[in-house]
């Protein structure tokens, strides 16, 4: 008869405790804009005229329009490109969500994300909120840290952030002008 020591015990324990993969993060931003929620979502609405207000693409291409089962192309200025597709848009509601296509890393870590963007009334201008869940782009039980779940959301808050930050100047230099 074979006894089990508690150190190997243990050691078996830690393993597998180690290797249970990639978890689902998240991300969640948002901005208020001086302006009324149909002038935000005139600009943020439009699935693929994303490239008008974020910064950080170079350029964005879709089909479909802004219906269910559109896709946008996204070009960075990184040189990275991402497909996304949308899955519910909701204009009465100003709000879609949608998804991403095949994973490029250079233009951000992660191996596939899905996100939501809504508008709302807030006081006399909007809220807009960026939600979006990913997984890091490594999801290997041990990820170098350029593809872990820190840097997934790093460049994911960037993103998201930057974008927001971008729609306000966009809107609210508009409503100025």
């Amino acid at each position: 008869m074979r006894f089990v020591t508690p150190t190997i015990v243990f050691a078996l324990t830690a393993t597998s405790a180690l290797a249970h993969g990639p978890t689902p993060q998240k991300v969640d931003q948002s901005i208020t804009i001086k302006a009324k929620p149909d002038a935000v979502w005139k600009v943020v609405g439009d699935f693929s005229g994303i490239k008008a207000w974020h910064p950080a693409l170079e350029k964005s291409e879709g089909d479909k329009g802004s219906k269910d089962g559109g896709t946008r192309t996204l070009t960075f200025k990184n040189g990275g490109v991402l497909k996304e597709s949308l899955d519910e848009y909701k204009a009465e509601g100003f709000t879609y969500s949608y998804r991403s296509g095949d994973a490029d890393l250079k233009a951000l870590p992660v191996s596939s994300y899905s996100a939501t963007l809504t508008v709302s009334p807030d006081g006399e201008g909007s809220k807009v909120e960026w939600i979006g869940r990913f997984y890091r782009g490594d999801t290997g039980n041990e990820p170098p840290e350029n593809l872990s779940d820190e840097a997934g959301k790093t460049a994911m808050n960037a993103f998201f952030g930057d974008g927001l930050k971008g729609l306000k100047g966009k809107v609210e230099g508009a409503a100025t002008q």
